[in-house]
Order: C-alpha cells, then sequence, then structure tokens
C-alpha cells in the first residue's frame, strides 16, 4: 500500500464522474425583491471528498511542505497559474512538486470560482495523479 492511495483512488473515479458544473441563476431579474445570485461551480460528492483527502495527506506528510505549494511550483520552474500548471510536464516533475500541484489547483478555488473546474475537466488533475500513481 502506497501513502498516495488516499489521492490515487480517485483516478478512475474521476474518469467516470461529473465532477462539477456551473449554477447560473436565470429565474430572477436582479430587482431588490428578486436578486439575482451571483454564478458557482456546484461541485460533486467525489470532489469534495477529493479536497478533503488532499488535506488529510497533507495534514499526515507535514515533510512535504505543500502549504508552500506556490514556492514549490517556482523552484520547479512553474508559475502558480492555470497555464503554467496545465501545460506543466509531470514527467520530470518530483513528487513534491506533483502534490503542490494538487494543493495550487484546490487553492485556486478559493480565489477564482471554477479555477478546480478547469483543472479537472482539462484531464490536467488527471494526469498529475497518474503521475503520482507511476511513482508507487
Amino acid at each position: 500500500m502506497s501513502k498516495f492511495d488516499i489521492l490515487t483512488k480517485y483516478i478512475p473515479i474521476i474518469q467516470s464522474d461529473i465532477v462539477g458544473e456551473w449554477v447560473i441563476d436565470k429565474e430572477n431579474d436582479g430587482t431588490p425583491e428578486h436578486p439575482i445570485q451571483m454564478p458557482f461551480v456546484a461541485y460533486s460528492e467525489m470532489v469534495h471528498n477529493f479536497i478533503n483527502d488532499v488535506y488529510t495527506f497533507e495534514e499526515r506528510n507535514k515533510d512535504m511542505e505543500l502549504t508552500r505549494y506556490g514556492d514549490i511550483l517556482k523552484d520547479n520552474g512553474l508559475e502558480w497559474s492555470t497555464e503554467s500548471m496545465k501545460n506543466a510536464d509531470v514527467s520530470d516533475l518530483n513528487v513534491q512538486c506533483v502534490l503542490a500541484l494538487i494543493m495550487g489547483a484546490i487553492r485556486a478555488e478559493r480565489f477564482c470560482d471554477g479555477a478546480l473546474l478547469y483543472f479537472f475537466t482539462s484531464g490536467s488533475m488527471l494526469k498529475w495523479l497518474e503521475r503520482l500513481k507511476s511513482t508507487e
């Protein structure tokens, strides 16, 4: 059993899960009586479980210093940005950097609604998890 199993178990689930979808308020007209709700992403239960497991992994593996995901990415020539992270060649990245990509994607959602959805639907998250699996 690998210490990454808590994360890599999601590989087959991601391939068959809807992950999430944008919810856009089309019923209200923006009046004080019917204010329009801001668009948001409704994530699947799998995504919520995945996020919890990433934080559990981080808590159990403090030596990986994943709270420093931005610095880890920078030290590996990557930026904490959608394009840089999506286009990262994970075949050359160490485990800590791959985990920093995952943590960075989760943290990005706190600043930009839909960022995590993008990393799932673009195939980036699956690519990163498969790289972890290949290091076992």
